[in-house]
């Protein structure tokens, strides 16, 4: 266990092993094990509410058009709670029911946060200095057409949620960029927060008035909010001081670089001082604590919350990891935490990959032991490369390659694969080892 510490003077700086930040970032981010007990046999509600605590406890979940065993955005929940079920995903996402309208109650929205993300409702006034950045910048990659405003918020408000299709259309036509009028108009309405997507049907967007789709409790006026460059929330620094302790909620410990990573605060939007001021209101509150982690240079702060309670070390789900899951996003954290240099090779040439097209992590042991490059072939889980990482003596230690090939049963029995069919190991000394391993039970 990480033991629990003392967390009663402000400031002090506690100090952690490299165990202890491994530990207590496996846990924040629910990949400890001792999960709920959730199969496809579970109720649909049940399934869904486990998915959604997902969502609350990562406060984001990145989306992406990439699609190999599946997409990123049902990865992440697989990753912790196993074969959880499309069915749950999309209800705990997006709500039940079908076609364009939004549900009754919405429990989440996407907007930009990492990257384009799925994120929990109560987070929607937190993102009002989001939308008066936008606002004050008043352009987003395209010029704003503000002739084909005033006519989508009015097809909105007469014909209710509509995707880019129902509003006339994405593209002119060109380039999947070369977007139409009304695409940027309806997405630049949602940069501001007149608009939301609270719902998909397949992959597209369903955008509705955020006066119609947020509930009102996200909407409602509290006494500190104030409507700053025509755009009505909290204050910035409120919304920044919530976010950066979510974020090191999510992280369980971090560099302050880690911490404005979760939801890119560091933009010249946002002054460091003002970071700098709420990082220390933070601290004061207790709520935060400044931590010195064996071999990261400079400080850390970790959640005062977890370190009361501790964490396991050395406990962790075995299973394969999105490149877009928030545990490995950040490529100098992944290397700080586990001694492993990782970059998605999706977007580098072909000739330039060393480990594969979509490699994933295989989270085994409280480590990242190894990474594969998937691909579903009809009933069959293509695995175009394995590389493990190397023990203390050079060799592939065999509770990697078991763990490895674990994963790889599982995630093949999720996506309805019979089979498993490796190409290439390294070092090739463990193909024999991870072969058997895949045959035995």
């Amino acid at each position: 266990m990480v033991k629990a510490v003392s967390v009663s003077a402000p400031g002090n700086p506690v100090e952690l092993t490299s165990a202890d930040a491994r530990a207590l970032a496996i846990a924040a981010q629910k990949l400890d094990k001792g999960g709920p007990s959730i199969n496809a046999r579970s109720s649909l509600s049940r399934r869904t509410q486990a998915v959604s605590d997902v969502l609350e406890q990562l406060g984001a979940v990145q989306l992406d058009t990439i699609s190999v065993l599946a997409r990123s955005h049902e990865l992440i929940p697989y990753a912790r709670l196993g074969a959880v079920g499309r069915d749950a995903v999309e209800a705990a996402y997006w709500g039940a029911g079908s076609g364009n309208e939004h549900p009754s109650e919405a429990q989440a929205f996407e907007y930009w946060s990492h990257a384009a993300c799925i994120l929990p409702i109560d987070m929607w006034p937190l993102f009002a200095m989001r939308r008066r950045a936008f606002h004050r910048r008043g352009i987003r990659w395209h010029d704003v057409p503000h002739n084909a405003l005033d006519g989508v918020r009015r097809q909105l408000q007469v014909q209710g949620p509509q995707t880019s299709t129902d509003l006339g259309g994405a593209k002119k036509g060109g380039e999947w960029w070369d977007w139409s009028d009304t695409k940027i108009a309806v997405e630049w309405l949602l940069d501001i927060g007149e608009v939301v997507c609270v719902r998909r049907v397949g992959w597209r967007r369903v955008y509705d008035l955020a006066d119609r789709a947020v509930p009102d409790q996200y909407r409602t006026a509290k006494p500190t909010w104030v409507d700053e460059d025509g755009v009505f929330g909290p204050p910035d620094s409120e919304c920044i001081r919530e976010l950066l302790h979510r974020s090191v909620r999510i992280l369980g410990v971090g560099t302050l670089a880690d911490i404005l990573d979760v939801h890119r605060l560091a933009t010249k939007h946002h002054s460091r001082d003002m970071i700098h001021e709420q990082i220390a209101v933070l601290v004061e509150q207790g709520a935060i604590v400044p931590a010195q982690v064996q071999g990261w240079s400079g400080l850390a702060y970790a959640d005062a919350q977890r370190l009361r309670t501790g964490s396991t070390r050395g406990s962790s789900r075995t299973t394969l990891l999105s490149p877009f899951d928030s545990l490995v996003w950040h490529r100098g954290r992944t290397s700080r935490l586990f001694d492993f240099d990782y970059q998605l090779e999706a977007y580098v040439p072909a000739h330039k990959r060393v480990h594969g097209y979509f490699t994933m992590p295989v989270l085994h042991g409280g480590k990242l032991v190894a990474r594969v490059d998937p691909k579903r072939v009809k009933d069959t889980l293509h695995v175009r490369q394995v590389t493990f990482e190397p023990g203390t003596r050079g060799a592939s230690p065999a509770t990697s390659i078991r763990g490895t090939a674990t994963a790889l049963r599982e995630a093949a029995a999720w996506v309805g694969c019979d089979n498993v069919v490796v190409d290439r190991v390294f070092p090739t000394e463990a193909r024999v080892a991870l072969a058997d391993a895949l045959t035995s039970r």
